[in-house]
Formats: C-alpha cells, sequence, structure tokens
C-alpha cells in the first residue's frame, strides 16, 4: 500500500511564487534571472515551464514568443541576454536544446495543438542546431565560439538535459507525425556515454548537477539509477537542509535541492523527495520567492539575498511533480517520453 502525503504547497503558495516570476518578466516576454540580471534560455524556458504549471499561460505564451523573435538563423540563441542587448553571444548547446523541453510541457498542460505547431519550427531548428555538432564519437559540445568553433569538451549535466530534450522533440515529432530518426539516433549515442563512458565527459565532480542529473534526466535508470544516486549522497545532502552545490561547500541552494528531489522521485523513492523538498522551505521569502542559496551553519543567503527566478521555478515544478498537480507534471522526470535504448 503507498503512503498518503499531504500535498508540499498550497495552491496560493504557488501562486505568489509564480507572481514573483512574472515580476522579472519584460513586456517582450523574457524572464531574467533577477532584478538587473541577464536571462539565458534554459533559466528562461524553465520559468515558463513554472508559469504554466502555476496557471499563468498567457505569461508562458509570452515567453515562448520571446523565444520564437530571437532564435537566429541557424537554430541557436546567444547565451546571455539583457534587456536591450545580447550580453554574451557564444552559443550553449545545452539551452538551445531546453526549448523542446519546455514547448512540449506547455502542450502537455494546454492541449495547444495551434501552439505546438507554430513552436515546431522553432524546436526542429535548435535540435537539428545542437544534433549537428554531434562528434563521431557521440559527444555534444558544451558550447560554440561566435566563430562557429565547438568548444572542446562537453559536460555531463548538459549532455544529459539534451538527451531528455532530444526525447521531448521525438514525443513532439510524433505528436505532430513528422519524423526526426536523426534525433532518436543522438539521443541513443548521448545515453550511451552517460551510461558507459563517463570519464570522457569533462571532470566536474565537485558539482551536485553531475551526480544526479543523468538520473533526473532518465539517461541512466533502474537500479543503475538508484545506485548512483546512493553513492554520493553523502557527498552533497546537508540532512535537514538540502543539497550542496559542490560538495566541498556548505552552500545549499533551492534549485539543486529541488532537481534532487525530482531525481529521487525519478527512482521511486518519494520519501526521500519530499524530505529534500521541504529542507529548502526556509530559502522561501514573504512574498513567495525563494532565495537561491544559504550558507551553513551561518544561515546566511548567499548570494547575498540574491532571489533568483531559476530558483522558484525549480521549485514550482518540485512542487508540481511530487502533487501531480498539472497534466505535464511528471515529465521533468521524463514520464511519458518515448523509450530510447
Amino acid at each position: 500500500m503507498q503512503p498518503e502525503f499531504t500535498r508540499v504547497l498550497t495552491e496560493d503558495q504557488i501562486t505568489a511564487t509564480a507572481s514573483t516570476i512574472l515580476d522579472q518578466q519584460s513586456k517582450e516576454g523574457m524572464i531574467l534571472w533577477f532584478p538587473d540580471g541577464h536571462a539565458d534560455t534554459w533559466n528562461h524556458t524553465e520559468a515558463a515551464m513554472a508559469l504554466s504549471a502555476a496557471g499563468f499561460i498567457d505569461a508562458a505564451d509570452r515567453a515562448y514568443e520571446w523565444l520564437a523573435k530571437t532564435q537566429r538563423a541557424d537554430g541557436s540563441w546567444h547565451h546571455y541576454y539583457l534587456f536591450d542587448r545580447v550580453e554574451d553571444a557564444k552559443v550553449d548547446t545545452n539551452c538551445c536544446a531546453y526549448v523542446a523541453t519546455g514547448v512540449w510541457h506547455h502542450y502537455l498542460t494546454t492541449e495547444d495543438l495551434t501552439f505546438l505547431k507554430d513552436m515546431w519550427p522553432i524546436v526542429r531548428r535548435s535540435l537539428d542546431f545542437v544534433v549537428d555538432h554531434q562528434s563521431a564519437a557521440g559527444h555534444i559540445p558544451w558550447a560554440v565560439h561566435t566563430n562557429g568553433t565547438p568548444w572542446s569538451y562537453s559536460l555531463i549535466t548538459g549532455s544529459s538535459s539534451i538527451y531528455h530534450s532530444l526525447r521531448c522533440g521525438i514525443a513532439i515529432a510524433h505528436r505532430l507525425d513528422e519524423d526526426r530518426p536523426e534525433w532518436e539516433f543522438a539521443a541513443v549515442r548521448l545515453a550511451d556515454l552517460l551510461q558507459y563512458h563517463e570519464p570522457e565527459f569533462e571532470p566536474k565532480r565537485r558539482w551536485a548537477m553531475d551526480w544526479y542529473y543523468p538520473v533526473l534526466a532518465g539517461a541512466i535508470i533502474d537500479e543503475s539509477a538508484a545506485q548512483r544516486l546512493a553513492e554520493r549522497s553523502g557527498d552533497f545532502i546537508l540532512e535537514d537542509h538540502g543539497v550542496r552545490c559542490v560538495s566541498d561547500q556548505p552552500w545549499v541552494t533551492a534549485a539543486e535541492t529541488c532537481e534532487c528531489a525530482m531525481a529521487y522521485l525519478a527512482v521511486g523513492d518519494e520519501h526521500r523527495a519530499r524530505s529534500l523538498f521541504e529542507s529548502v522551505q526556509p530559502l522561501r521569502d514573504d512574498d513567495g520567492a525563494y532565495f537561491t542559496g544559504m550558507v551553513f551553519p551561518e544561515h546566511i543567503t548567499f548570494p547575498d539575498n540574491e532571489r533568483s527566478t531559476y530558483s522558484s521555478a525549480a521549485v514550482v515544478l518540485a512542487a508540481d511533480a511530487l502533487d501531480r498537480r498539472s497534466p505535464g507534471s511528471r515529465l521533468i522526470i521524463g514520464e511519458g517520453l518515448p523509450l530510447l535504448r
């Protein structure tokens, strides 16, 4: 018999948190990290997903309209944007790919087929751009220089996220009776690298995301996924406080903790998932926004009093997944996506 759980956040709490994300959206639809900050397409898309999940559909639509308007001719986006200009012109392949995840999530939430059809060319160009940069060995570089030269290494977290986004892109293609076998081939090659050739990626073992993200993204599944989480939980989980962003610092972050909670949800450990989610609630500010992180045992916010939209978005999406609130609530852990093995 499955244990019964109470909801992790009330509807009013979710609405309040989503409203603080909405506060950082420009009239064109771009969502900043925080006031006077910048935007990138990954965190912008995550914030749009949180708005969809919370019922702010019009605002989410504007976020996707901004993505459509700012996509470059080759299917990519620049790395960082300000209100009035590009701040960092290089291209992050993971950020480009993640748009597919957001588009599929918005469709699952709204069942708006017109939206899906309108966004299909944007998704197609972005994923084609990413897949075109896959090497003969299967790696996809983390970034591409402004002159078109790919960076010399790939990352576990970014590659895991690309794997998830490719599966979302394939789901979109299936829904629209399109055929993209090259995306399936690219995703299978990425999964093989993540499962069996981890040393070939740039070493980032200090970072929590490289630990849990292959599980969250579904690149590593079943017993191997549970084993991966168990092996390094002691390095990253600060009991009763959350997940350290890096293993050798007592800095707990809301986004990493919520993402890690969803990774545990992906392997069926809902008790641990809910415990982790509960541990970040001291980071909730009075208006519902979440501080990016906190240093323990001093209980000092770090960066100082920073409240980031991506942190609040991660909280909303984790709450949605834990309580199955919206139709797309479990997409973040791959539920309903094509199995590519």
